[in-house]
């Protein structure tokens, strides 16, 4: 299967990207996005669009969907963890560790 891929530029400062410009930026349909969007997996902007950090979020969670036949509960948990060792690792170097 021949994957579109489209480059986009998001800043975490300055979001802007709407839905479905997000589903397009990530690869998803717009039903994989709001079943992701129910089951808590990613959550809504309140106003502005989506920020870089959404979009990262919903193209690791399509790819481990993708690519481990994982279940979406279950990449969502292997996101969470990616995404607090990376916190935990900028934490530590900031304490010079």
């Amino acid at each position: 299967m021949k994957l579109d891929v489209m480059r986009v530029e998001v800043t975490l400062e300055a979001p802007g990207l709407d839905a479905e410009a997000l589903c397009r930026a990530a690869g998803v349909e717009a039903s994989w996005w709001q079943a992701a969007l129910q089951a808590g997996q990613v959550i809504a902007p309140g106003d502005g669009g989506f920020d870089a950090a959404t979009l990262r979020r919903v193209r690791r969670l399509a790819w481990l969907q993708r690519h481990f036949d994982a279940d979406p509960e279950l990449a969502a948990l292997v996101v969470d963890l990616e995404e607090e060792i990376d916190r935990l690792r900028a934490r530590l170097r900031r304490l010079g560790g």
